[in-house]
């Protein structure tokens, strides 16, 4: 049902509650569920089971009370058909087949919008994923991440937050010297397996494409539009580092744009060492009495915020352990006004969490305890021909994004980053995910994405066998829908904005992915049972709107999670 019907539903039962509650402190709060199973009815309550012990009272008694109030108030005609008990008290709820039918020409009137809400209005919410090194191509992992983050984004955006996608770069660790020396050894005409090679250098191909175009002078530039210019001077490591860099932040642009993903902001880890935010935060821990000095090492008393031991900030050799600018990067988050911040990352993560949010409390500044939110997605693992492919001639040792949206496109990139961006949220992100190529690659229902999109094209091919003018079908009379497989349709339609909210506030949007390949069933279920382009014009009329606004529910949940709706397949 839709929310607004929900929400009518639910005032009936407060004023049914009302009386019964008179002079008692309770106000319980009525909600309504979803029954596993349709004969049931479109929704279910328990509240009468919840109140009884507490009122005195037999649960089914006051069931039956609350039941005849509900059937009593005219507000509930034309929207509640029946209300019946079921059990040791259960009430479930049938909606009058209007109402349900109501849908329809509400998708048809949104449009776009339908689904969307304003729930998030005034609020600000900033999302970091990705965050690669640069020191080499994508991964999967990372694959995996900018699905999951610009799906996520795009569900914080559905309910009306001001939403910032952000990419932070790790580019002060001592991986960024080992990417210069390595790319210096290339240059110099060493390769992997010679004895002068860097015992700890990367080893893909592209080490040696950023060493020719060092030596051959080139410019490059990176999405803050910062150039990096080579000089060709292969004993110059300080000018080999910043173009390296550069290089393959320009790599991973251009990575990101053929899998769709748009950031607001790239934040730098470099950054905040030159700005001095690293040094800022640990003076106010210092100043806020949560650290101590021991063995020669500046210690944070993490323990005091649930951590399982005490952490190093600053080591003896006066550098600072990896999680310190973690903390200051989330301090500057939290004083750009970002009260609420998620963090999608890998699993491997999962023992910093801890320590950051330590950090963070330690700071004494008012910034809550589970701050910031955290997904960690598990690994992907991918098959090709039946079989395991852990390495790529260009990457080295990794399946990189760009191998992965290729492959699963036949060489078709538009179809390959659909493939990957639907496959890699169709999981939950902490479970462990095998994507197979091969199945990506199938124009059958074995392919989620094909199944969904061919749903969509199988629409619009009925729109254009009818030839008819749209327009036409927004005052169809929707009594006619009353097929088993119509009242299955209409009722996946209506539960797509209460899917999306509660997709946002989970932090799921592998929940879309569910949904979609539920519709497009349901879609196709219909599609065999019914014959949409019939003679009666009445009952044509009221299908033809029907499977209209399921296209536009496919729409609208495919262009959420960044794939396309195609017209034909």
């Amino acid at each position: 049902m839709l929310a607004q019907q929900k929400q009518e539903i639910i005032a009936l039962f407060q004023a049914a509650l009302a009386p019964v509650l008179a002079g008692t402190s309770l106000t319980p709060i009525v909600v309504l569920e979803r029954p596993r199973d349709a004969s049931h009815g479109d929704a279910a309550c328990n509240i009468a089971m919840q109140l009884a012990k507490q009122l005195k009272q037999n649960p089914r008694e006051l069931a039956q009370t609350i039941v005849n109030a509900v059937l009593a108030n005219p507000a509930g005609k034309g929207l509640i058909e029946a209300v019946e008990i079921a059990g040791p008290g259960f009430i479930n709820v049938r909606v009058c087949a209007a109402a349900k039918q109501a849908v329809v020409k509400t998708i048809l009137a949104e449009g776009d919008r339908y689904g969307r809400s304003t729930a998030g209005a005034g609020k600000q919410v900033i999302l970091e994923f990705v965050s690669a090194n640069p020191t080499g191509p994508l991964h999967v992992g990372h694959g995996r991440q900018a699905a999951l983050g610009d799906a996520l984004s795009s569900l914080f955006d559905a309910q009306g937050y001001q939403v910032t996608r952000e990419f932070y770069y790790n580019d002060a660790g001592v991986q960024i010297q080992t990417l210069a020396n390595s790319v210096q050894a290339r240059a110099r005409g060493f390769k992997p397996g010679d004895a002068e090679w860097p015992e700890s250098a990367y080893n893909g191909d592209y080490i040696a494409e950023i060493a020719e175009d060092f030596k051959a002078g080139k410019t490059v530039s990176a999405s803050d539009g910062l150039p990096a210019t080579a000089n060709g001077n292969v004993d110059d490591i300080d000018s080999i580092r910043p173009f390296a860099v550069t290089y393959l932040r320009n790599e991973q642009d251009i990575d990101l744009q053929a899998f769709g993903v748009k950031f607001d902001n790239y934040y730098l880890e470099s950054s905040l060492y030159a700005d001095g935010k690293v040094n800022a935060a640990v003076e106010n821990l210092v100043k806020a009495g949560h650290t101590y000095e021991q063995d020669g090492a500046l210690w944070l008393r993490t323990t005091d915020y649930g951590d399982d031991k005490d952490r190093v900030m600053r080591k003896t050799d006066g550098g600072y352990t990896y999680f310190v600018p973690d903390v200051a990067y989330h301090l500057v988050k939290w004083q750009r006004g970002y009260h609420q911040a998620i963090n999608i990352q890998g699993s491997d993560h999962h023992g910093t969490i801890a320590r950051v949010r330590a950090g963070l409390q330690a700071l004494d500044m008012g910034i809550p305890q589970g701050y910031p939110d955290y997904v960690l997605h598990k690994m992907v693992t991918v098959m090709k021909d039946g079989e395991e492919v852990k390495i790529s001639k260009r990457a080295g040792s990794y399946v990189t994004v760009r191998d992965l949206i290729e492959w699963s496109g036949g060489g078709d990139i538009a179809k390959g980053r659909d493939a990957v961006r639907f496959f890699l949220i169709s999981r939950k992100a902490d479970t462990e995910f095998v994507f197979d190529v091969d199945v990506a690659l199938k124009t059958t229902d074995e392919n989620p994405v094909y199944y969904v999109q061919y749903a969509h094209a199988r629409i619009c091919r009925i729109l254009e066998n009818w030839g008819g003018d749209e327009s036409t079908i927004t005052g169809a009379d929707l009594s006619a829908l009353t097929a088993p497989t119509e009242a299955t349709l209409l009722a996946t339609l209506a539960s797509y904005p209460e899917m999306l909210a509660r997709a946002q506030s989970e932090l799921g949007p592998h929940q879309v992915a569910f949904y979609l390949r539920d519709l497009a069933a349901n879609l196709h279920s219909f599609y065999f049972a019914e014959k949409v382009l019939v003679e009666d014009e009445a009952v044509k009329l009221a299908r033809l709107a029907l499977v209209v606004a399921a296209r536009q529910v496919l729409r609208n949940g495919l262009a959420l999670i960044g794939v396309s709706a195609p017209t034909k397949m």
